[in-house]
C-alpha cells in the first residue's frame, strides 16, 4: 500500500483556507497512487491556543464532514489532526476516515505539552484512550506530536492493540527539530512497525515548525523525508511482509519479560 504524509503550513484561524489546502494535498496524494494520507496537528485552525479556543467546534459543526467529503471524493483514507469541542472542554484531536468517507476512529491527545514556549494546558483537556483502526491489511495506531516522547504509548498500541503502523500528526517546533527525527527512529525500531509523521511548516504565533516529516520502515530505514521548511507530499510503499520479516529476524516481542513488566 502506498502512503503519504502531507507537510503543510496553515492559515491561523482561516478554517476554509485550511480545508482548501487539505483538499488540494489529498488530491495530490491520490494522483500519486496513495491509499492513505496523513495531515499534521491542528490542520483546521493552525496551532495557536488563542485561535483554537475561538474556532474549535463539535464534530457536527466542525471540519469532520468536510474531511469525509475529501476522503470520499478522492477515494483515499485520511488522517488529520483537528480541534474538537465537547461541552466546556476542547481536545487536540485526530480522525481516521476511510476511503468511503466513513469516520472509523477518533483520538484525543493524551500528553499535553508544557515545554516553553508552548503550554497546551491553557486550552486542552487530555484524552485517555488508545485508538487504532484497520485500513486495508494494516492496523493504524493514532498519536499526536508530543505523544512521540512517551515510548509506553507506542508500545501499548503495538502490544495491546495490534498496531503495525503508527501515525503521528504533529506541529513540532524548530527548536527541538533533531528530537523529532531521533524519537521517531527509536519508536519505529523498538516496535518493529512503520512510523509515519506528518509535521507542519510555517510559523504560528511566533513558533516556527520544523517540517522533516518522515516515513520509516520497521527496521528504522528512512523511506521518505520532508524538507525543513517546504510544503510537500512525501510518499512510500509499506508492506505486511516487511513487518513479518523484520520481526522474524529479531523476535524481540517474544523476548519481552511480561513477568517483570
Amino acid at each position: 500500500m502506498k502512503v503519504a504524509a502531507a507537510q503543510i503550513s496553515c492559515a491561523l484561524g482561516d478554517v476554509d483556507a485550511n480545508m482548501r489546502k487539505i483538499r488540494e494535498f489529498a488530491h495530490r496524494a491520490t494522483k500519486s497512487g496513495a491509499a492513505l494520507v496523513i495531515f499534521p496537528e491542528m490542520s483546521d485552525t493552525g496551532y495557536s491556543m488563542r485561535v483554537i479556543k475561538k474556532h474549535a467546534c463539535t464534530w457536527e459543526q466542525g471540519t469532520v464532514n468536510d474531511l469525509q467529503r475529501v476522503a470520499r471524493e478522492n477515494s483515499i483514507a485520511v488522517v488529520a489532526g483537528i480541534s474538537e469541542r465537547e461541552g466546556d472542554s476542547i481536545f487536540n484531536a485526530q480522525v481516521l476516515i476511510n476511503a468511503n468517507g466513513e469516520l472509523v476512529a477518533n483520538y484525543r491527545k493524551m500528553h499535553l505539552v508544557t515545554a516553553a514556549p508552548l503550554d497546551e494546558r491553557i486550552c486542552f483537556s487530555p484524552g485517555n484512550k488508545f485508538v487504532s483502526a484497520r485500513i486495508d491489511n494494516f492496523n493504524i495506531g493514532l498519536s499526536i506530536c508530543y505523544d512521540l516522547r512517551f515510548p509506553e504509548m507506542a508500545r501499548t498500541l503495538v502490544v495491546k492493540h495490534g498496531a503495525n503502523v503508527i501515525v503521528n500528526s504533529s506541529a513540532w517546533p524548530v527548536v527541538r527539530a533533531e528530537h523529532l527525527r531521533i524519537l521517531a527512529l527509536a519508536r519505529a525500531v523498538e516496535n518493529q512497525s512503520y512510523f509515519i509523521i506528518a509535521n507542519r511548516v510555517g510559523t504560528d504565533d511566533g513558533v516556527t515548525l520544523c517540517g522533516g516529516s518522515l516515513i520509516l520502515d520497521p527496521s528504522g530505514e528512512i523511506l521518505a523525508a520532508g524538507s525543513p521548511d517546504q510544503e510537500e507530499v512525501i510518499e512510500a510503499e509499506i508492506s505486511e511482509q516487511v513487518i513479518v520479516d523484520v520481526r522474524n529476524r529479531v523476535p524481540a516481542f517474544e523476548h519481552r519479560r511480561a513477568d517483570l513488566y
